[in-house]
C-alpha cells in the first residue's frame, strides 16, 4: 500500500521557517515528479511546489518563490519544503503529493497519490 506521510507542520511566528517532510513508503518515486500542494480554511487547494525526478528541475507559484524551497533525497524516498519567511498568508494544510507519470512537472491533474497533510499556522 503506497503511503506518503508528512510532518513538520506547526505553530509559527511571522517572519519564521518550517522545514515539512513528507516519507513515501509501498513503491519508490525516485521516477516520478513529487511536490507540494495547499489549502487554506475556504479556499481551493493550490499547487506550491514540485521537482522532477533527479531534482534537477524544481517549479513554484508564485506566492512562494524565493522563499520556499523543495528538495528530494531518492535514496530516503523523501521530499522536503524548506519555508522561511513566512506570512499569515501561508497559513494552510499543506499536501505531499506524487506522480506516476509525470517526471518532471506536477499538474494537479496528474497526481496519483496524496498524503493526509500537516497544518501550518503563521501567526501575524
Amino acid at each position: 500500500q503506497v503511503q506518503l506521510v508528512e510532518s513538520g507542520g506547526g505553530l509559527v511566528q511571522a517572519g519564521g521557517s518550517l522545514r515539512l517532510s513528507c516519507a513515501a513508503s509501498g513503491r519508490s518515486f525516485s521516477s516520478n515528479a513529487m511536490g507540494w500542494f495547499r489549502q487554506a480554511p475556504g479556499k481551493e487547494r493550490e499547487f506550491v511546489a514540485s521537482i522532477s525526478r533527479s531534482g534537477g528541475t524544481t517549479n513554484y507559484a508564485h506566492s512562494v518563490r524565493g522563499r520556499f524551497t523543495i528538495s528530494r533525497d531518492n535514496a530516503k524516498n523523501t521530499v522536503y519544503l524548506q519555508m522561511n519567511s513566512l506570512k499569515a498568508e501561508d497559513t494552510a494544510t499543506y499536501y505531499c503529493a506524487a506522480s506516476t507519470m509525470y517526471q518532471t512537472t506536477l499538474p494537479t491533474g496528474g497526481v496519483d497519490y496524496w498524503g493526509k497533510g500537516t497544518l501550518v499556522t503563521v501567526s501575524s
